[in-house]
């Protein structure tokens, strides 16, 4: 059986990262449970470069942001660029949040099988399902 592919955006990334209560945990236990349950935890460079900036601001500490990404990038598979498509499927999207209307996109083209994020209202254009970290561990 191939392994579900499931797309992370930055939130669930950050809370996990900078520790953010109470969802931490949640993310914290998503990214363990990848081995134990076979799927693969995919992100793009967007939300790369996203939770860069945000851990570079929050931490102001260039060096341990560097190891943060460089350690995320060994258990989370990054998905190529973002394309002049994702771009506009965002421009002509109905969604709210025009950063999260790339990630669907980016999602779709990956094939990936759920989006996993913390907001999953601007995410109600999707066609992939879309849950929290904390509904989709209740899955398993």
């Amino acid at each position: 059986m191939a392994s579900k592919k499931v797309f992370v955006d930055s939130d669930i990334i950050l809370d996990l990262l900078l520790k953010r209560e109470p969802f931490f945990r949640f993310s914290q236990t998503l990214l363990n449970a990848a081995d134990k349950y076979s799927f693969t935890l995919y992100t793009s460079t967007l939300v790369i470069a996203n939770v860069h900036y945000f851990l570079n601001k929050s931490l102001k500490d260039k060096a341990t942001a560097r190891l943060h990404i460089k350690l995320l990038a060994e258990i989370i598979a990054i998905l190529s660029v973002v394309t002049a498509e994702d771009i506009d499927f965002a421009i002509n999207s109905n969604n709210n949040d025009f950063e999260d209307a790339i990630q669907i996109s980016v999602a779709e083209n990956a094939k990936a099988d759920i989006i996993i994020t913390r907001n999953t209202k601007d995410y109600k254009h999707s066609t992939i399902p879309v849950l929290t970290a904390e509904q989709f561990l209740r899955t398993l």
